[in-house]
């Protein structure tokens, strides 16, 4: 494998330093080449491919934007000991503080990107140019949330998406836990969705899919995202994770709302988003999850 990466980069050297880390899911380590340093994810799960593929092509797709940094990424491939590595650019980040405003203001800037080419595309005479937008909602790959794969078949409707999303985390939920009440409280559900967008366009924005504080930093010039889990979708998503697990400094949420106001309906909305996190956390790490996320269905559905 080491060889492979080594021709891949291009590089006569390639050695661990044992510096690195990793979360619940992969682990990570730093390595040195002729060029510098990268760090190498790892995952030794039988479908660990095709999560590195999803996060590469939504490193490429956010880092195409221009709006918000990104490590850069090198390449994915599979290990011959199980599972695959993904390769990419180092950077030396620290805990997220001083660039949070910053970051509001770049995140806006990422959601606003598709929108933003759309208008330009509009301008521009037939032949003046190259722009060109995303219509639908979803994305040219699958990517996980996680370890799970997100179905990213590309959908005309923001709700049917997004409802396939839930109905997709709530059918594993069934075949693992057999839970009657959350069956039953989604059938209600379901039903409602559309009137917590009555009166709302939604465009599809570029998202980074999986936007907690454990997956932001910052960097001496500016602040850092990664572990991204991307697909086209609407904005206020990628605002229900980033609210949770200790969530992000005021100083964020104005820079962004700044930009993007909150639209009206928008505290439903923000329940229905981070419903579909409480499912994926539950489908990850057991039933510790259930109360949160019963508790949110019960609430939208009253």
């Amino acid at each position: 494998m080491l060889a492979a990466i080594k021709e891949a980069l291009g590089t006569a050297v390639l050695e661990g330093t044992g510096r690195g880390g990793g979360g619940c899911i992969n682990e990570g380590e730093v390595f040195t080449t002729d060029t510098g340093k990268v760090f190498l994810k790892k995952n030794s799960k039988p479908k660990a491919r095709e999560m590195f593929d999803g996060e590469y092509e939504g490193l490429k797709a956010i880092q195409a934007t221009g709006t918000v940094r990104v490590p850069t990424p090198h390449l994915a491939l599979d290990n011959p000991a199980g599972g695959a590595v993904l390769v990419m650019e180092y950077l030396d980040m620290h805990g997220l503080h001083r660039k949070a405003g910053q970051l509001g203001t770049q995140l806006a800037r990422l959601h606003l990107h598709n929108s933003a080419a759309r208008d330009t595309a509009a301008a521009s005479r037939v032949g003046a140019g190259t722009t060109t937008c995303v219509e639908q909602f979803g994305f040219h790959i699958n990517t996980c949330c996680g370890y799970i794969s997100q179905d990213n078949t590309w959908a005309d409707d923001w709700l049917v998406f997004y409802s396939r999303k839930l109905d997709f985390q709530l059918n594993l939920i069934q075949k693992e836990y057999g839970d009657r009440e959350a069956r039953e409280l989604w059938s209600h559900l379901q039903l409602k969705i559309p009137q917590y967008f009555s009166g709302l366009t939604v465009f599809p924005s570029l998202l980074h899919g999986d936007l907690w504080s454990g997956n932001a930093a910052e960097v001496a010039d500016g602040p850092v995202i990664f572990d991204p889990a991307c697909f086209y979708g609407h904005h206020e998503y990628d605002l229900a994770i980033t609210a949770m697990f200790g969530g992000f400094s005021r100083q964020f949420w104005d820079e962004y709302h700044a930009i993007i106001p909150k639209a009206a309906g928008w505290n439903n909305r923000h329940k229905l988003y981070k419903l579909f996190h409480n499912l994926n956390h539950w489908n990850h790490f057991g039933s510790g999850y259930r109360s949160g996320s019963l508790g949110l269905m019960r609430d939208l559905c009253s």
